[in-house]
Formats: C-alpha cells, sequence, structure tokens
C-alpha cells in the first residue's frame, strides 16, 4: 500500500514539474504587450508662423507676448513685427513673440512684465485699464467706438501722446495698438431691444470700465476669465458675451450662440505695452528699428482688421448665424446711460482729457 501511494505521489510531483516548465515555456513564446498606441499629437496652432531664419544668432532678444489666436490679424501682427525687426536688424535683434497665452494668462504676464522677465505684452484693452486709468478711455462706450475715430485718436499726437504716456507711471511703455474688431452682444436668444438684452445674463471681461459701462446700462453680467467662457455658455451659466464678431466667430463662440447684435459701443484692442528699462537699454540705432516697425506693422494690421472683420461676418452669416441691429432709439438710450460712466472715469483720466477726446473724435 506504502508502495502505491508513494509511486502516486511521485508520478503527481513530476506531472506538475512538467505543467510548470510547459507554463514556462509558453511564458517565453507569449509575446509581450501591444505598447499603449500614442495619443495623436495635437497640431501646433503656431506651426504656420515658424520663423524663416535662424534667431539663435541675436545679439538682442524682446520676449513678446498675447493671449489671443494668431488667425485674428490684430494678433498676428507681433510675428509682422517679429520678421521686419529681423530684416531691418539685419539679424541683430530677435522678436520672440508667444500668442496664445503661452507665458501665462494676462495678469500674471502684466506682473512679469514690470519686472522684465517679460519686454513686451500686446495687451487687451479691457485688461490694460489695470496697468494705467486713462488706458480705459479707450473702453468707455460710445467715445472711440468706430475704426474712423480710432485711426483719428492714433494720429493725432496730443490725445495720444496723453493715452502713451499714463502707462510710465508703472515703468511701463504705450508703443502702439492693433485692433480685434467692434463690440457687441453674441447671445443665444435674438436681442433686438434694450428689454430683450436685459433677460440676457452677459460675459464681461474683468475690467473696471466694463462692470461701470454693465451697471449703468442696467444689464446683467458675469466677470469670467475667457478661458472659462465655452463651458459658461453651454451650460447656459451665461447667455451671451460681450465681444466682437471676429473673435466670436474665429474661437468657435457662434457655435451656441447664433444671434450677433451691432452695438459697436468700443473698438478691441490690443494695447502694445513695453518695459521701459529693457527699451533704454538696447542700441540707439535698435530702438529706432523696433519702434519703427511696430508703428507701420500696427497702422498695416489694423487697416487688415477692417477686412477680416466683414469677412468673419459673411462666414457667420453664411453659417446661419443672425445679425441684428437696436433701433436707434435704444442705442440713444445706452448713450445716455453712459453719461454716469463718463462721469465715474472722468474724475479717474482726467475730465479736460476726457471731454477734449469725446469732442474731437464727434467732430
Amino acid at each position: 500500500m506504502k508502495k502505491v501511494v508513494l509511486m502516486a505521489l511521485l508520478v503527481l510531483f513530476v506531472g506538475l514539474g512538467g505543467l510548470a516548465g510547459c507554463n514556462k515555456e509558453q511564458e517565453k513564446q507569449v509575446p509581450a504587450a501591444e505598447p499603449e498606441a500614442a495619443a495623436p499629437e495635437k497640431k501646433d496652432p503656431t506651426a504656420g508662423w515658424q520663423p524663416q531664419f535662424d534667431p539663435s544668432k541675436a545679439e538682442y532678444t524682446y520676449l513678446l507676448s498675447n493671449l489671443s489666436h494668431p488667425s485674428i490679424e490684430g494678433v498676428a501682427v507681433g510675428y509682422h513685427i517679429r520678421d521686419k525687426v529681423w530684416e531691418r536688424s539685419g539679424g541683430r535683434l530677435y522678436v520672440d513673440y508667444r500668442p496664445l497665452s503661452q507665458l501665462g494668462q494676462e495678469k500674471g504676464v502684466l506682473s512679469k512684465l514690470k519686472l522684465g522677465a517679460v519686454q513686451g505684452v500686446l495687451c487687451s484693452s479691457v485688461a490694460a485699464a489695470n496697468i494705467a486709468d486713462t488706458l480705459g478711455i479707450v473702453n468707455l462706450p460710445f467715445v472711440i467706438d468706430s475704426a474712423e475715430k480710432l485711426e483719428k485718436f492714433r494720429n493725432d499726437p496730443e490725445l495720444f501722446d496723453e493715452f502713451r504716456n499714463s502707462a510710465l507711471q508703472q515703468k511701463l511703455m504705450v508703443v502702439d495698438v492693433s485692433s480685434y474688431g467692434s463690440y457687441g452682444w453674441a447671445t443665444k436668444t435674438p436681442v433686438r431691444t434694450l428689454e430683450d438684452a436685459r433677460q440676457v445674463n452677459f460675459r464681461i471681461a474683468e475690467a473696471p470700465v466694463n462692470a461701470d459701462t454693465y451697471r449703468a446700462w442696467g444689464m446683467k453680467f458675469t466677470v469670467m476669465p475667457w478661458g472659462d467662457v465655452p463651458q459658461a455658455l453651454q451650460t447656459g451659466v451665461i447667455d451671451g458675451l460681450d465681444h466682437t464678431p471676429t473673435v466670436c466667430n474665429i474661437s468657435h463662440k457662434f457655435e451656441v450662440a447664433r444671434y450677433f447684435t451691432r452695438v459697436n459701443y468700443a473698438q478691441g484692442l490690443f494695447i502694445h505695452l513695453m518695459n521701459k528699462a529693457w527699451f533704454e537699454r538696447l542700441p540707439e540705432d535698435l530702438r529706432q528699428i523696433l519702434l519703427e516697425v511696430i508703428t507701420e506693422e500696427s497702422a498695416a494690421a489694423r487697416q487688415r482688421d477692417q477686412v477680416q472683420q466683414r469677412e468673419q461676418i459673411a462666414a457667420a452669416e453664411a453659417d446661419g448665424v443672425e445679425f441684428l441691429e437696436l433701433t436707434p432709439e435704444d442705442r440713444a438710450e445706452l448713450v445716455k446711460r453712459s453719461e454716469s460712466v463718463y462721469e465715474t472715469w472722468g474724475a479717474k483720466v482726467g475730465p479736460e482729457y476726457l471731454a477734449k477726446v469725446r469732442q474731437r473724435l464727434a467732430q
């Protein structure tokens, strides 16, 4: 009996050993698991704007920031400045342009600009009022409310110099401006009257001028960073937004907000701010080249912006977006209600300066 049990155990032991060996062989033959497919690389939106030269040889670098997409003419100007400065300086000065918030959001970048860690910013006009109250004049309702008035303001030395010099208290220079269209209301439901507008919760920018304006107009509004707008619009946190047709179409806001009311109360601007101490360390010839190019290219960009706005409106209309107008009576009501904003901001920018700007641009 013992022999039988021993024999059975021996057979069982050998069998298990063989099975283990077999499993090891199978492990050797099973190929390693396929690595997970790599996520498709996101297309670089700046790929078509890479420099056609080697910037590593430059003696000086001008780091220039912006929060928006270069498909907007007022943003693309940074690349035009880069290429023209490189050409005219013979490769001595490289404008390292970083749109799409590559260097951070505007508030953080403005802090870096003051410290000199960033040398320049194409700053949205709504945010620029946080640098100096006087810069808020371009966002006051119905003051610089057309491309024609913007050119008149920019090319009047007496008006523009006071605007330009207002940032010097922060050790910053205002060099020039580019534009991105006329402000109005993109909404989910049609807004043909002020009564319609008062049913909408508008997103407005993080700027004191805008908050004072919407408060004076008697509108509901939510102050919100631009990055939060898509989800807020989708989920109904907001019903509309205060912006320009160009930006709304290019950034796909018209996919949700299918109506646009042309209020045309202000021009959307990027104000070219520069760190003064950095600029003054540049050789004199490079200073002159940089300022000349920025002036030329900013003017050209403002002209292209007018063409782009017409094109973007036509494209949006072809896609079914409806463009609306307020009645003359409702527009006059908005102008009347804006007087309290002029009173508040006149005290900040200087009542004489505001009166002078309004008078000259109305002529």
